[in-house]
């Protein structure tokens, strides 16, 4: 008996459970917004005319240094010291780098007793020449003998040049790659040197926007992290040669601010002004639908939004100029893209 009351209790306590569990599904779902796609969706939108259109368009590039060297020894040995460090400003023919040139100097010191040596031959051999008591020919070999030490004194004299590494050029230590007690050997990097005084700016151009660029032409240039401050951009490059995207690169000559402001690898403008103003069909930039690469726009046709591919022929500052793909006098839908989709019935609102 005892135990049919026990199931009966706990078949009484899942269907209360069961129950409870049904209605809080039921009460959540109430409470969750379902939208119906038999009613028309909320959206801004404009008629495409056609307007006067200033004749600027902007290109971005980045900033890089004009010259930039990574500097090594010329000879091998231990590093003995180092005179800068990341970050130093050096000018040109300033010491950075100096090798161990103890060894060098003992056989400079032992080639020199040599020289000495060979100097007093040569001098005795000529007086006992000119006396006719000994043979030519012994002063002949003391001379030889003096010029070959020299060139060697001369060749050691060298290499002891070598074991100091200077600048070539006035700029900024960009990256250090060794130590002092570290060994050097030529064609081992040991410093970078970097000058930005003056700059190399580098876009990359649509081959139907080549025709804009001249060479040897002053361009407006802007950095992005300095907007207030204005360049004039030389034009020294227009590519021949188009990557897959068939972009080419164009590349500005400029000065740098008097306090170096623009960094190697910053970003920037480059501004190119027609000479006349022309019409196109201008949309906000936020009723782009999709990425740069296929952008598309919604157009509304018969209360329904259509997807509708286009080309762009322009980008200012917050707006798009349309190249292909919609005429003047279609509806494009500006605002209002929650629950918007291909083929949606829409509501034109202001």
């Amino acid at each position: 008996m005892k135990k049919i009351v026990y199931i009966l209790v706990t078949l009484a306590i899942l269907a209360v459970v069961v129950f409870l569990l049904k209605r809080n599904k039921e009460t959540a779902q109430s409470k969750i917004y379902h939208y119906n796609k038999e009613l028309p969706v909320n959206v801004q939108a404009d008629t495409l005319k056609l307007q006067p259109v200033d004749a600027k368009q902007y290109f971005t590039g980045s900033f890089e240094p004009e010259k930039e060297v990574k500097l090594g020894a010329e000879t091998q040995g231990k590093i003995e010291s180092i005179f800068v460090d990341l970050g130093s400003y050096v000018r040109k023919g300033q010491p950075l780098i100096k090798i161990d040139d103890a060894l060098l100097k003992l056989q400079l010191q032992s080639v020199s007793i040599q020289i000495e040596g060979l100097e007093t031959d040569v001098k005795r051999y000529t007086i006992l020449t000119h006396a006719d008591a000994i043979q030519g020919v012994q002063l002949e070999k003391a001379q030889l003998g003096l010029k070959s030490a020299k060139v060697q004194r001369n060749n050691i004299l060298e290499q002891i040049s070598k074991t100091k590494v200077t600048a070539p050029f006035s700029g900024i230590v960009t990256m250090k790659f060794a130590e002092v007690g570290a060994f050097a050997a030529p064609g081992m990097p040991l410093l970078q040197v970097t000058d930005i005084s003056r700059l190399r700016f580098t876009v990359s151009v649509p081959e139907n926007d080549l025709h804009l660029f001249t060479l040897s032409q002053n361009y407006p240039v802007t950095a992005d992290a300095y907007s207030d401050l204005d360049f004039a951009g030389k034009a020294i490059l227009i590519g021949s040669k188009g990557n897959q995207a068939n972009s080419f690169p164009v590349q500005f000559l400029i000065n740098n601010s008097p306090d170096l402001k623009i960094k190697s690898g910053m970003f920037g403008k480059v501004l190119v002004t027609g000479t006349h103003t022309n019409d196109g069909l201008v949309i906000p930039a936020s009723a782009i639908v999709g990425s740069d690469i296929e952008p598309k726009v919604y157009l509304v046709k018969n209360n329904k939004a259509i997807l509708q591919s286009i080309s762009i022929s322009q980008r200012l500052a917050n707006d798009i100029v349309i190249k292909d793909g919609v005429k003047a006098g279609d509806i494009i839908v500006t605002g209002g893209f929650i629950n918007l989709y291909d083929g949606a019935f829409v509501s034109i609102t202001n």
